[in-house]
Formats: C-alpha cells, sequence, structure tokens
C-alpha cells in the first residue's frame, strides 16, 4: 500500500515551543512569557509566514496542507485561496463547519475553487465538538444533531456537484435545485472525523477519507473497523487517514531531548487553563485525547517519557493544544516503523505537523520520507528542486 504524507498550515500561530489554541483553548495559551530571545518568539501567522510554510511542504513532497478552522485561526478558504498562486502542485485541504453557511453555497465555493486552482482542493468537514465555540458563531444544535445535520449538508453538496439539479428535504435543510455553474473536475475529496456512535454512519455514507486523532494502534484499530463495517453496509468503501504531530531526529536520544524541551517551555498556568477549556468540550475524540495525560498531569510530572502512551507515541502536546494532541517521537527509523505499524491497520494517509513547522517539516521530509521510499511506501514522494 503506497502512503499519502501532508503538512499542516499553522494559522494560529508557530513558535519553538508548544503553541496552544483550537478547539475551545483560549488564544495564547502554551505561548512562552517572560523569557525573551530567538528560541522563545512567536511567529505570526501573517500571509508571507504561511507561504514559507506552504513552499516549504511542497518542496519537501507532501501532497496536500491541511488548514485549520475555529476562532483563533486565520480563515482557512481566505488563506488558501491566497497561497495557490504561490505555490505550483501542492493541495489545500480546506478545514470547515457545516451548518455555518448554506451547503448549496459551500458546493459553489468548492467548485470554483477546484477550478481556480487546477483541482488541488480537499475538504476536511469538522462538525464541531464544542459548544461553546458553536455558539459563538450561533450555532445551539446538540451534538447528535450536529452530526444528523452534517449527514444533510453533505448530500445537499454532493447533490449540487452532479449533473442536474438537486432538490433535497430533512429536518435541517430544505432546497430546490441546488446547483453550480459547472460540476468541478475532480469532485475534490472530502475528509471526515468523530469518534462518537452519531459520527460514524455519517463518515460511512459521505466521506472518502475518515480521519482518527493519534491514539494508541489498539484503539485506531477498533475505529477502522467499526467504519469499514458501516461502510461495507451502505455499499461503499472508505480510506483511512490519521492526524500527527512530529519530533523526529538522526538519533532517539535527541528527539526524545527536544520532546523534554517542547515541554520543560511550556507554563503550567498555561497547561491547567487549556485543560480546564478541554474538559467542557462535548467532542467523544476530545475526551479520549485528554484522558491519555489525565495520570501524568495528576502526578505532578516532569519527564517526558512518562507521557509515553506506546512506543514512540507522545501525549504531551495535547497539553495545551485542542485537537490532535499526541505526537510520534524518535529517530528516523523509529519514526518510520511506527507509520508502518499504522499502514498495517489500514491507515493510508499522515497528516503531520511539528513545532516549528518549516523546520519539523525538513526533518520529517529529509530523515524519515527517504526511509519510507527506501521500504517502498512512499515511492512517488520526492523533494522538488
Amino acid at each position: 500500500m503506497t502512503l499519502r504524507f501532508h503538512w499542516f498550515l499553522p494559522t494560529t500561530g508557530d513558535g519553538r515551543s508548544l503553541v496552544g489554541g483550537g478547539h475551545s483553548v483560549p488564544k495564547g495559551i502554551g505561548l512562552p512569557a517572560g523569557r525573551p530571545g530567538s528560541a522563545d518568539r512567536f511567529r505570526d501567522p501573517d500571509i508571507d509566514y504561511l507561504a514559507q510554510v506552504a513552499r516549504t511542504a511542497e518542496h519537501l513532497g507532501f501532497e496536500a496542507v491541511l488548514t485549520p478552522t475555529g476562532t483563533w485561526c486565520e480563515d482557512a478558504w481566505l488563506v488558501t485561496a491566497a497561497l495557490v498562486r504561490e505555490t505550483r502542485r501542492l493541495k489545500f485541504l480546506v478545514a470547515f463547519r457545516p451548518g455555518l453557511i448554506s451547503p448549496t453555497l459551500a458546493a459553489q465555493m468548492a467548485a470554483t475553487y477546484q477550478r481556480i486552482s487546477g483541482g488541488r482542493l480537499a475538504l476536511n468537514v469538522v462538525t464541531g465538538g464544542e459548544a461553546a465555540e458553536q455558539r459563538r458563531f450561533g450555532d445551539h444544535l446538540d451534538h447528535d444533531e450536529r452530526y444528523a445535520r452534517t449527514g444533510e449538508f453533505l448530500s445537499i453538496v454532493r447533490g449540487a456537484w452532479g449533473a442536474e439539479p438537486f432538490d433535497f428535504t430533512g429536518a435541517h435543510y430544505r432546497v430546490e435545485g441546488a446547483t453550480v455553474r459547472t460540476p468541478p473536475e475532480p469532485a475534490p475529496e472530502i475528509y471526515f472525523g468523530g469518534s462518537s456512535a452519531a459520527a460514524g454512519p455519517v463518515a460511512a455514507r459521505h466521506t472518502d477519507v475518515y480521519l482518527t486523532w493519534g491514539e494508541p494502534p489498539g484503539q485506531v484499530a477498533a475505529k477502522v473497523g467499526r467504519i469499514r463495517e458501516l461502510a461495507r453496509e451502505q455499499g461503499r468503501t472508505v480510506r483511512f487517514g490519521i492526524r500527527l504531530h512530529i519530533v523526529t531526529r538522526d538519533t532517539s536520544e535527541q528527539a526524545w531531548s527536544e520532546a523534554g524541551r517542547l515541554l520543560a517551555s511550556v507554563d503550567p498556568a498555561s497547561v491547567a487553563k487549556a485543560q480546564q477549556a478541554l474538559a467542557a468540550s462535548d467532542s467523544v475524540g476530545q475526551q479520549r485525547m485528554r484522558s491519555l495525560h489525565e495520570r501524568y498531569r495528576a502526578d505532578g510530572g516532569t519527564d517526558p517519557r512518562e507521557l509515553e502512551i506506546h512506543p514512540n507515541l507522545w501525549a504531551g502536546v495535547g497539553l495545551v493544544r485542542g485537537g490532535a494532541g499526541t505526537a510520534l517521537v524518535g529517530s528516523h527509523t523509529e519514526v518510520a516503523d511506527r507509520i508502518e505499524e499504522y499502514a498495517a491497520l489500514g491507515i493510508e494517509e499522515f497528516i503531520l505537523s511539528g513545532y516549528p513547522h518549516i523546520e519539523e517539516a525538513y526533518w520529517f521530509g529529509e530523515g524519515v520520507l527517504p526511509e519510507l521510499r527506501r521500504r517502498g511506501r512512499a515511492p512517488h514522494l520526492r523533494a522538488t528542486a
């Protein structure tokens, strides 16, 4: 199985520490305070810096960059549209929330984007698991109703991309003659995640790639098996992807030393504030992420290896960051081994990130990708001139 690798566009900002934010974590959590110096400087997510990240990902051979959504992010549609002319082949995996805009309008935006970018759009549909965040945008549906609405939303989007005008009547939407000027060619692939019972049928019926956060392989295997069976019942097949951070170096000792430095850079008060915010989440996946390091926080740990929840799988990022909270930490060979372990479970796509995003992309692109190419796992991924 040939694997596909994607990078991340840090539209909340970047730096050499664990920059928090996202998924209801307050703005500024995780930023170094009171310690001036080049190693502690925050990198604002201005268009010039984000263009550097995008060009780096393209140069190293990554297929796409995931661009997040949320209050503390720059808007994913606008930022990536601006970066289309800064890159040549890089795809943009645009995260957005259904329910905040019309599904017909979303279909039109995606069709236009696909044409002007030359087919470089993919969509990451984020139903939303943070009630406070949803209310901020005027959405007051409960958790399961949001997933039901997502299913209707995606039915309309795909219908509007069809050859004939599309009618739909459901509990949340009613449209007549939904269509776009020209159907996108190819239709953007739809990525989607969700660990709850309400999320599974939506994934099985509508999505191309089901995404999981970086949980231990046993949990990932159970999730893959459940979604695969639900998709089979719908007469469909679904690909699987995983969202992980990366800390990779020439040796294992160097990688864990870097993980320790990242951990030491975080103010304990920031951890407490972030965890308080994340505790209010009604996202099943977020609560599973948070549970990975509850014992560590309760014991007042400081050793990064205490957060190793599976060989080379580190839960330290989730101390201050909502959403994906685990990282693969180790030598290039060890990280490649763990990637192959997930691949053996059916994971085909890896959406990766690291702090800072330019430097860590080079560590992975120049260290792990050559090892994966040697193993025949990523023969198509090569750095460009």
